[in-house]
């Protein structure tokens, strides 16, 4: 392998593939990427054997070849260089890298011993823009919760239909679901799958990730291809239609649950707030807050307050005020302060709404959503106090 590529094509790839390689495992393999030098690209892989992700860049390739290098330090050796085109060729033991005045050596490994990611051969199942997915990935993935007695909702669920793509996550004291309508661009069948969260994350940052100084975020045509245990996604490059990004992973075997049923249908009372002084408040308050990390919110029709209030025996007790149009009961309420606030930090609209409603003479869950957006709603169960 002999080629010379320019030092951010490099950089960019590498930042997305070296994430991802199993530095904690027992297989030194996984602890590597694989460098392909073919045409006019070149090609790094990594993978943990859960996830794994191919890159290409255009490069001027002198000679093909296929090498196999510890991914950290071949990482950090490129980020440390200067930012000037950057000659890479395969000396056996060792793999060369130069740059106009800076020149090094990594010890290269067997790339034969480097597992080989999988590719799903059929048509894409859907294409989907790259905001949009990242986006209602962003909404609940911090939801989901590594669990071995239930996998299914150590992932992100998926349901496709018609006209909208349901996207959810529960770790059973709390849910969100964001819906993307699909009314220009219909789906022809229906599909469920769980993606594990790690994969979700990788998504985000490979596909959402930040480009020029305005800090705007990309967006791309994504095209989405799905088996019974596995799913791929592909972006291409902008100047000509060759992948540019493949990311494969497992998929969560299971059932979801039906989350449906605990979606409340309707509340006994609203309440539409500041959304920034909501959180303000609610971060304050929680300083007092108990071992559950419970604060208690008196929800008062009448006046159009609502009280915030904990008390903690070590350390006092806080109560604040806050104004706002109040529909429905009064009521006296308790959540966890930290889902609350994951749950307020979702939504990023001026105006909240926290519906609460009741259940056969019991309070049920609190739902956090926008008032003008329908297609993402936040429910948190209370702490029942009693």
């Amino acid at each position: 392998m002999r080629i010379v590529i320019p030092r951010e094509n490099l950089k960019k790839n590498l930042s997305a593939t070296e994430r991802i390689t199993g530095k904690s495992s027992l297989l030194p393999a996984l602890r590597n990427i694989l460098l392909s030098a073919k045409k006019n690209f070149l090609t790094i892989e990594a993978t943990d054997l859960e996830v794994g992700i191919k890159t290409w860049s255009l490069a001027k390739i002198e000679k093909e070849g296929v090498v196999a290098v510890s991914a950290s330090l071949f990482s950090n050796f490129i980020h440390s260089l200067p930012n000037d085109p950057i000659k890479i060729e395969n000396n056996p033991p060792f793999l060369l890298i130069e740059t106009k005045n800076q020149k090094g050596e990594i010890k290269t490994e067997n790339p034969e011993e480097f597992p080989i990611i999988p590719q799903i051969k059929n048509n894409p199942f859907f294409s989907l823009s790259s905001k949009i997915l990242c986006d209602a990935l962003s909404q609940v993935v911090d939801i989901a919760t590594p669990s071995s007695t239930r996998p299914e909702i150590s992932g992100v669920f998926f349901f496709f239909q018609k006209n909208i793509i349901q996207v959810a996550a529960t770790d059973s004291f709390r849910l969100a679901e964001k819906t993307i309508n699909l009314s220009n661009s219909p789906i022809e069948k229906e599909a469920a799958f769980i993606l594990p969260q790690k994969t979700a994350r990788e998504i985000i940052n490979i596909f959402g990730e930040q480009e020029g100084s305005r800090g705007a975020a990309k967006d791309e045509e994504l095209k989405i291809y799905l088996t019974p245990n596995q799913i791929s996604i592909e972006s291409f490059m902008a100047e000509t239609p060759h992948p540019e990004t493949l990311l494969v992973s497992r998929l969560i075997e299971g059932e979801y649950p039906n989350y449906q049923e605990i979606i409340p249908k309707k509340f006994e009372t609203q309440i539409f707030l500041d959304r920034n002084e909501f959180l303000h408040q609610i971060k304050t308050t929680s300083l007092f807050a108990g071992r559950t990390n419970d604060i208690k919110l008196k929800v008062q029709p009448n006046k159009n307050n609502m009280v915030i209030f904990s008390q903690n025996p070590n350390l006092g007790q806080h109560q604040s005020l806050i104004k706002g149009e109040i529909k429905g009961k009064e009521k006296e309420v308790s959540f966890n302060y930290r889902f609350l606030i994951d749950g307020i930090s979702k939504i990023k609209s001026p105006k909240i709404i926290l519906e609460i409603s009741e259940k056969e003479g019991e309070l049920g869950p609190g739902v956090l959503r926008s008032p003008d957006d329908q297609s993402y709603f936040y429910i948190v169960m209370p702490i029942q106090t009693g």
